[in-house]
């Protein structure tokens, strides 16, 4: 990714100018001394380009005189329209057309110190790449991007307004890197390894193996593991950022799914499309993305991460559809179906949670129903929620950063479909209301707290490149979660 300075606007003598312009706006200020060192090319070329400053619109000069490589314009719609998300998905997109350039000033004269800064966080987010495993990539097709200069009227605001969203975009980077690695590399016992990385921050990092699970009963948790030779893990972070040097008080609680390769175990998934199930991870990826950030940024308050790392594989000693587990809280489960295995881990670490930690409230996220991708396609996250002030605030916060949630229900009616003629619950209900028996059956062991559950699966990878994303893991929800706490919990 390439470093992001700011600067006082100047006209750049070599390389490539990006022009943010909205539909409005004329050339000006630092885009109208370009044009005119140029003897007008640009004016000219961004008209016979048609270009008129819509939302999405981009048009390429190339090297249009005054000694620039090319001149890179990118829409921003509707001046009196643009907020922070417009800026980054500018931002997005001027990351391809520059590539293959070492560097480029972008004249960010004509935009507000903190609009500026979101521009550049696109820039950041849209230029990440998982490129760990090419080997035989020819040079010419390498990214080559090491510096972006964004020139603005107020450097100093706007480097004082990026500075949290360099450490909210960090933490991005670590859920994308981690939900991106192979499954053969990122095994349960890897990635609890690479949590450790978060003390560098200030997070204290645990790390509990089969021992000390099975000694806090972990039937769930445990069952799902049995088939596979990978070991499972549980990873609890906690960073006490409003403590100041007191007994921290409450923490706020957000809880992974970390299924790092679901085969479906014994209730086996067809083959095409499996390999996808290494991002069965991506709600532990989240969570450790997300605590990441908040010490990366030094939030102000006191907040607990906890991840559940297992391997569903079939084999001789996986479980079986009918085997009854023991939860920690007690409760038993038939287990129907053993690819519903994520709430069978989330069981297990929200009870530990509650007990160990007496959070304020808990947010869980797991790629947990593909029912919700039915219900939802891939532009909302399905959230579910038993406090409605919580909710509000999730879905608010998703908003704000362009990560979008729909509520869906919950009820007795459904909560009805778990129900086991020889157990507590059974672990599915049907293909009615999938995504919501799910939720059902992770709220019968939130003890009445506050609490709200993100079923990320239709939006925690994408086939095609979004705003600020390219294709592949998109680190749904670290973003969303990080302005939940800087809006509502700290301080």
């Amino acid at each position: 990714m390439p470093d992001i300075a700011f600067v006082k606007p100047a006209l750049p003598r070599s390389g490539a100018l990006v022009l943010p312009l909205t539909e409005e706006a004329p050339l000006a200020g630092l885009a109208k001394q370009a044009d005119e060192a140029a003897g007008g090319a640009i004016a000219r070329g961004l008209e016979a380009a048609k270009f008129k400053g819509r939302k999405g619109q981009t048009a390429t000069l190339w090297a249009p005189g005054a000694g620039l490589s090319k001149v890179v314009a990118i829409g921003l719609g509707k001046a009196a329209d643009l907020a922070a998300t417009g800026a980054e998905a500018g931002g997005g997109a001027i990351a391809g057309p520059l590539a293959q350039e070492r560097e480029a000033v972008v004249a960010a004269d004509g935009l507000a110190p903190a609009l500026a800064a979101s521009l550049a966080l696109g820039v950041l987010l849209k230029s990440y790449r998982f490129d760990r495993y090419r080997t035989t990539e020819k040079e010419e097709d390498k990214p080559k991007l090491e510096r972006v200069a964004v020139a603005t009227s107020d450097a100093t605001k706007a480097k004082a307004a990026f500075a949290p969203m360099q450490a909210v975009a960090d933490g991005v980077f670590v859920t994308r890197d981690l939900v991106s690695e192979p499954p053969n590399v990122l095994t349960p016992a890897e990635c609890a390894e690479r949590c450790k990385a978060l003390t560098k921050l200030g997070v204290e990092v645990e790390i509990l193996g089969p021992k000390e699970m099975r000694k806090l009963g972990f039937g769930a948790l445990l069952g799902v593991a049995q088939g596979s030779a990978n070991e499972p893990r549980m990873v609890v972070m906690k960073w006490n950022g409003a403590a100041k040097g007191k007994k921290p008080g409450k923490p706020v609680a957000f809880i992974g799914k970390g299924v790092t390769f679901d085969t479906g175990g014994i209730s086996i998934k067809p083959a095409g499309g499996m390999e996808d199930m290494k991002w069965d991870m991506a709600g532990a990826g989240t969570v450790i993305g997300l605590m990441a950030a908040l010490a990366g940024r030094k939030a102000k308050a006191d907040v607990v991460g906890l991840v559940g790392l297992v391997e569903n594989m079939p084999s001789g000693t996986a479980q079986r559809p009918g085997d009854v587990v023991t939860t920690a809280s007690g409760q038993t489960v038939e287990v129907i179906n053993t690819d519903a295995e994520g709430r069978l881990v989330l069981a297990d670490v929200i009870h530990y949670c509650i007990e160990k930690h007496d959070p304020r409230f808990m947010v869980d996220l797991a790629t947990l129903t593909g029912a919700i991708i039915i219900a939802l396609g891939h532009e909302h996250a399905g959230l579910f929620s038993n406090d409605d002030t919580l909710a509000q605030r999730i879905e608010a916060a998703g908003k704000a950063v362009g990560e979008a949630a729909w509520r869906m229900p919950l009820g007795e009616a459904y909560d009805k479909q778990i129900k086991s003629d020889i157990a507590d619950m059974k672990n599915v209900g049907g293909r009615p209301g999938g995504s919501i028996t799910a939720a059902q059956f992770i709220q019968r062991f939130v003890q009445g707290r506050p609490w709200a559950h993100l079923d990320i699966a239709g939006t925690a990878w994408s086939n095609k490149d979004l705003p600020t994303a390219p294709k592949g893991a998109t680190a749904y929800g670290v973003r969303m979660l990080d302005r939940l706490v800087a809006e509502y919990y700290e301080g």
